[in-house]
């Protein structure tokens, strides 16, 4: 499964997700901010449910990585690919979530929190305890010159587009550091407060002078996370190592958690090396997203003694965005009914029963799993938001919620294929010498970019049988990891798999993935390249929200509006995590809501005695 693995471009669609809507804040400090209503975690709490506070400290928890290479250390710059969980590991925020919760944010950095009644400002104030890997004190001129530093043209663009809204950052004394935004959109504080904080220090030379930030490599960086680089060997792997001076260890947002001593990631070019691997006993755990894989390779004596366990959890989270995306700077989609042809033509319920063993669902919208996806009719709300662009949004937008094409019966692959064959001669494509071609007599025929998974290659394949029969001729293209990101980063494809991170909470990210002007903005999340006014709309609406109501509103018409541009070929997603793991690793009882399997294992589990996974799993 080829996933835009961007770390913090991802820390981002996570911290707009914690809000979309403050409601009318108070002009008070507070140690936790909720989106509606009060946070879970009073003050004065000491740990989040989701883990063992007691858990014991020490040992090497090994991981596989997909990939066969890192070339840098910084995750927040274009170019090139960042070394695994870096991010995670190394780099603090000055708010942090709960997991157990879709919309509160809790102080780590940050001690206290004020918002600003107009909504316009949001005050920060540092825990005085606050430190950097090289012992200096985290301050208010530090969060400035990391804001400062990702909206420069060193950062990922992505940042700017992002933070588009905000004003600026200002050190309003020793201990507080104050952002002021354009306008009081509600999301902005998470924004802002889940940015990764670093010292001016890292990249500094012996002589003073720095390291430009877009060509930090390997410099170890400086900032205030659990972790520090141990050792690496960019084509094999890397290991950190717990900060023995972590500041953060007793705070009740990290107690009970990042328990091992050293955190290892083996690197792996494909998926069968790698979980042959597993078996063999050099990592510890693994996240499998391949149905056949796990009902037909997790087998054998070490299965059998119990040596590893296996086990599904239940997944709460929104569902990826997972599918066939089309670029519509090519020509070729730029025509929505060619666009519903192409979705006409993949069968997902004959993949779903001859190759994925009916572990997986369909995703039929843009925010699958949540209360965010549109159903039915819309309501009074929706039109009211989608109306004025009637004339823009294909009629659909404003009738049932589209269901994606099916093949059970009544329905057939068959009757598909004539529906999506006339929608393509009404796009002026018709059949002849051979081949589906347009009035030019160019044949129809594009290109699938992707970097190697096995599973979706014969997905791939599949779909381009099916495709022929239209007389469209579709080339799937492998390639490494690094041009694969290369290419995507400069929009240099027609097709490709891609995997949007879910978000529980829609808010600001809608604007980055969909939105006018990261169309146009390198290394965005809008691979699609939708330029939409009503989508522009609907986006920021979605941002915008101020109320619970409002939010539901939004997200349902802009569910509507992407849904019924055909954008992409939807796939699936699992409700469970399918997850395997050595019995020495032990796991809390309790299961937080919102979780992916690595991060949560990272964070939350610990090395036990042989039998400790067992006891935890059967909880």
């Amino acid at each position: 499964m080829n996933a835009r693995l961007r770390c913090f471009t991802s820390l981002l669609a996570v911290a707009c997700a914690l809000g979309a809507a403050l409601g009318s804040p108070a002009a008070r400090a507070v140690s936790g901010i909720a989106q509606y209503g009060a946070p879970k975690y009073a003050a004065g709490f000491t740990h989040f449910d989701y883990v063992n506070p007691d858990a014991p400290k020490g040992g090497t928890l090994t991981l596989a990585n997909f990939g066969s290479s890192f070339d840098k250390f910084n995750p927040m710059t274009l170019r090139g690919i960042a070394a695994p969980h870096v991010g995670d590991l190394m780099f603090e925020t000055l708010i942090t979530n709960s997991n157990d919760e879709p919309n509160s944010a809790y102080g780590l950095l940050a001690d206290d929190i004020r918002l600003a009644p107009d909504g316009l400002s949001v005050d920060f104030h540092l825990n005085p305890v606050a430190r950097f890997s090289n012992g200096d004190r985290v301050t208010p001129a530090d969060v400035r010159y990391s804001f400062e530093m990702l909206l420069s043209k060193q950062a990922n663009p992505a940042f700017r587009v992002a933070l588009a809204e905000v004003k600026g950052a200002e050190v309003v004394d020793a201990s507080t550091v104050r952002f002021t935004f354009s306008k009081p959109r509600a999301d902005l504080p998470y924004v802002v407060g889940e940015l990764p904080v670093f010292s001016p220090k890292w990249g500094q030379r012996p002589d003073g002078s720095h390291i430009a930030f877009d060509k930090l490599a390997f410099e170890p960086p400086i900032a205030s996370g659990p972790y520090l680089i141990d050792r690496f060997e960019p084509g094999r792997d890397i290991s950190y190592k717990r900060d023995p001076n972590y500041w953060g260890a007793h705070l009740p947002t990290r107690r009970g958690m990042y328990n091992f001593d050293r955190i290892v990631f083996k690197l792996y070019g494909d998926d069968v090396a790698r979980l042959e691997a597993f078996k063999a006993g050099e990592f510890d755990a693994i996240a499998e997203n391949r149905a056949r894989s796990w009902v037909r390779s997790y087998t054998g004596e070490r299965f059998e003694r119990g040596d590893i366990i296996k086990q599904a959890f239940p997944n709460h989270n929104g569902a990826n965005i997972q599918g066939f995306y089309m670029n519509l700077r090519r020509p070729l989609f730029q025509d929505r009914r060619v666009r519903e042809a192409l979705n006409l033509a993949f069968d997902f319920e004959w993949a779903d029963r001859m190759m994925f063993y009916r572990l997986y669902d369909r995703t039929e919208s843009f925010f699958m799993n949540t209360d965010f996806q549109a159903k039915g009719m819309p309501s009074a709300a929706e039109l009211k938001l989608l109306e004025p662009w009637r004339g823009e949004l294909d009629a659909s937008a404003f009738g049932p919620m589209i269901v994606q094409p099916k093949t059970t019966p009544p329905d057939s692959l068959r009757e598909n294929l004539r529906k999506a064959r006339a929608l393509l001669a009404q796009a002026g494509w018709t059949y002849r010498d051979g081949a589906l071609r347009n009035a030019a007599g160019q044949p129809f025929r594009f290109e699938m970019l992707d970097s190697g998974a096995a599973l979706l290659e014969q997905v791939s394949s599949v779909y381009a049988r099916n495709l022929q029969k239209l007389g469209i001729t579709l080339v799937f293209r492998k390639t490494d990891a690094a041009l694969y990101q290369q290419r995507l980063d400069s929009f240099d494809f027609d097709m490709t798999t891609l995997v949007m991170p879910a978000v529980q909470v829609p808010g600001s990210e809608q604007i980055e993935r969909w939105g006018s002007k990261a169309a146009d903005t390198p290394g965005s999340d809008n691979m699609i390249g939708i330029k939409s006014p009503a989508i522009d709309a609907l986006a920021d609406a979605v941002a915008s929200a101020h109320t619970q109501g409002d939010l539901l509103a939004a997200t349902h018409a802009l569910d509507r509006a992407l849904t019924s541009g055909w954008y992409i070929v939807p796939h699936w997603y699992s409700p469970n995590y399918l997850v395997a793991y050595r019995r020495e690793l032990a796991r809390p009882a309790t299961l937080p809501l919102y979780y992916a399997p690595d991060g949560w294992i990272i964070s939350t589990w610990w090395r036990g005695t042989p039998d400790a996974g067992a006891r935890a799993a059967s909880h």
